[in-house]
């Protein structure tokens, strides 16, 4: 392996302008340092992907563009999502970039994890996770509930990196993979550990968001869960169906508990029991609709192999191809 090889930072950005000097500031001076070390080469890049900001991310990652060698854009026509912004640069910068680093804009994730990452990388490594070891700047609930969260997917089988986000190096060969996989409903960091090769962790500390407002409420958090959950596992369906037996059971047990109260003569009007019963199985019946239509409602949105981005402008490629011609 190379000692200088073209690395591509790529960044997500919806509605960042707050953060994105302070962004463009910090990942320039990782990057230069880097290229003065002769660790990258000089071509390497910071991709930008504006994920159809409403606000005047684009405008500031133009400039930063032209006044920076080192920074490029990318566009998309819409807001696809984080996931799918994400997935969009890594496509544009991994075709002629031998390793690529994503991170979000908000500089919660360490910048300083990035030099470590290009060691392991250099080291052999084709996958290497940025890993928090504290949380302390989450609050109480947002900490247990994604031990909870990594414990359950723990339990239904999914391969995760605890406390590892979407802070991460990947070698080309391992881009590669990571898009021949087709899904539409994108969770990254359920798919990244099944891409297999030589792995290697960057442990980091977890800051404050730097300026702005978080793009994770609690809304889009419970839904990335689920989205997480029932794009990798059948197992809620497979306790649908315990419920449903076991619930069979009970009511066998109770049609033999009535024969045995009425032989003995205790009859009693059960109203209160009966409506209750009514309720649960009201409830347990539409709680498994809701949750066999969530895997219905994927299979639509999958079959119809719709574009998971699509890209406006590509900042990257015009960059790309000038210095090529050169």
């Amino acid at each position: 392996m190379s000692d200088l090889f073209k690395l591509s930072i790529v960044v997500p950005c919806y509605n960042e302008e707050e953060v994105l000097h302070e962004t463009t500031k910090q990942l320039t001076g990782i990057v230069d340092e880097l290229i003065k070390t002769k660790k990258i080469s000089e071509t390497s890049k910071i991709v930008y992907v504006d994920d159809g900001s409403k606000d005047k991310t684009w405008q500031l990652i133009t400039e930063f563009s032209q006044s920076y060698t080192v920074v490029s854009g990318v566009k998309l026509s819409r807001n696809f999502g984080h996931q799918g912004a994400l997935l969009a640069g890594v496509t544009s910068a991994s075709k002629d970039s031998d390793a690529v680093i994503t991170i979000d804009a908000d500089l919660q994730d360490d910048v300083n994890a990035i030099p470590k990452m290009v060691d392991e990388y250099l080291k052999g490594a084709e996958v290497v996770y940025g890993v928090r070891n504290n949380r302390d700047t989450d609050t109480a609930f947002k900490r247990g509930t994604a031990e909870l969260f990594y414990k359950f997917m723990g339990f239904l089988g999914v391969k995760l990196v605890p406390d590892s986000a979407d802070y991460r190096l990947l070698s080309q060969r391992a881009c590669e993979v990571l898009l021949s996989y087709r899904e539409r409903n994108l969770f990254l960091r359920g798919i990244v550990p099944l891409v297999g090769f030589k792995s290697a962790k960057v442990y980091y500390a977890r800051k404050e968001r730097f300026a702005g407002e978080s793009k994770y409420p609690l809304r889009k958090m419970v839904k990335f869960a689920m989205d997480g959950i029932t794009s990798f596992s059948i197992v809620p369906i497979k306790l649908i169906m315990g419920l449903g037996f076991f619930i069979v059971l009970i009511s066998i047990l109770l049609l033999i508990y009535s024969f045995v109260q009425k032989i003995n003569g205790n009859v009693v009007d059960g109203w209160s029991s009966l409506m209750i019963s009514i309720w649960a199985l009201g409830g347990v019946q539409l709680i498994s609709i809701s949750v066999i239509g969530e895997y219905v409602g994927k299979i639509f949105s999958e079959v119809k192999q719709r574009p998971r981005f699509t890209i406006e402008k590509d900042i990257y490629t015009e960059k790309t191809q000038e210095e090529n011609k050169r």
